[in-house]
């Protein structure tokens, strides 16, 4: 028999979720936060240097399974999903992404970062959310909302809630949303009824392991951030190692090549909220364009993107690896011209580790004989 505890736990999430799509969330879901489980795969993968410079991860170790070391008081983890892709994607959206990748002097950005930043659209709205939950229940109850910005184990919370499975690509996948949506938390006081989890769907399925043009999938649900082409070209602070500079292709800022070739993606689901539309800055922008921003430039097309983090000197970076591999690849006499004296004029002004990047990006020119990246 159902209790009238129960009851009302049943209805408040009813409530949640009601409020939750009126924001533009499209799933709400409820985690416990015993995380034991989760640990030894963690300490695993850090062990193992997976996480590369990304410091961090080893800094805050178990604490990212434990939410109530985090947020002291923690009982409750609500957690949300939202949709990003643009409103205006077509049906064959992944067909038009993956010939992106085939035209070497268009710069390629992960569809995520195309519109505006992430973290300030789920954060503002997860806000709003836990205020109107704290309307509700008065001040004894505390939350504090995350997204994608302190230790917190977003695809294992999202797992057990029921927001979606962990693919083989380790990120979470929704049977009627694939993988293209971000994460966001709520951690509570609030004592709420959670929600089931979602079983498994990705079966003997390995194409997001095929299609890693890094091979950084090293095997399912393991990734090793150091060779991810996203892990590269935006975590990453450094050189980007020359044996993976070729298969970083056209892509600028991230990669989507194990999501465009997950079967579950033709059932990604279109975003309701402006926010993730593209940026007519980066809709089809080539690559030598973007390559003589100044750095005042790329600060102003890039306020309020999350693009901006990265920072000038890694975006020189990145380009400089794309235009060296379309290099390599073009067949067009002018274009290759043009590349090249844009490179000359963007090394009169390069800090070291842009220059280096700029050297290799002419070399590739003499090395056409190569055959090209995938």
């Amino acid at each position: 028999m159902v209790s009238q505890h129960q009851q009302e736990g049943a209805q408040r999430l009813l409530r949640l979720q009601a409020w939750a799509r009126e924001l533009g969330f499209s799933q709400i879901g409820v985690s416990g936060i015993d995380l034991q489980s989760a640990e030894p795969g963690l300490l695993a993968w850090l062990q193992a240097g997976f996480a590369g410079s990304m410091h961090y991860m080893r800094r805050h170790g178990l604490r990212r399974a434990r939410p109530a070391e985090l947020v002291p008081g923690t009982v409750s983890v609500i957690t949300a999903r939202m949709d990003y892709l643009p409103r205006d994607a077509t049906d064959d959206w992944v067909a038009r992404e993956q010939a992106r990748l085939a035209r070497p002097g268009e710069a390629v950005v992960s569809v995520y970062a195309r519109g505006r930043d992430y973290h300030k659209v789920l954060r503002q709205r997860l806000q709003q959310l836990a205020q109107r939950l704290q309307a509700e229940q008065g001040p004894a109850l505390s939350t504090r909302v995350f997204t994608d910005s302190a230790p917190v184990l977003e695809v294992e919370l999202a797992t057990r809630s029921g927001l979606g499975w962990r693919g083989k690509h380790t990120l979470a996948l929704s049977r009627d949303g694939g993988s293209m949506f971000f994460l966001g938390e709520i951690f509570t006081n609030l004592p709420l009824p959670a929600t089931e989890p979602a079983s498994a769907h990705c079966g003997q399925c390995t194409a997001c392991l095929d299609s890693c043009p890094t091979q950084a999938i090293v095997a399912p649900y393991r990734l090793d951030a150091r060779r991810c082409i996203s892990y590269l070209t935006i975590e990453h602070e450094g050189s980007i190692p020359e044996p993976l500079r070729r298969a970083v292709g056209n892509r600028i800022y991230g990669c989507d090549d194990c999501q465009t070739a997950c079967p579950w993606n033709k059932y990604a689901a279109r975003s309701p909220l402006p926010d993730f539309d593209e940026r007519e800055a980066l809709a089809g922008a080539g690559l030598l364009s973007l390559l003589a921003w100044s750095e005042a430039e790329f600060l102003r097309r890039t306020e309020g993107s999350a693009i901006r983090r990265i920072g000038h000197v890694r975006w020189q970076r990145n380009l400089a690896v794309a235009v060296g591999n379309a290099l390599r690849v073009s067949s067009d006499g002018a274009w290759i011209r043009a590349a090249q004296a844009a490179l000359q004029v963007a090394m009169a002004t390069a800090q070291p580790l842009v220059a280096e990047h700029l050297n290799w990006a002419l070399e590739q020119a003499c090395r056409r004989d190569d055959a090209p990246a995938r």
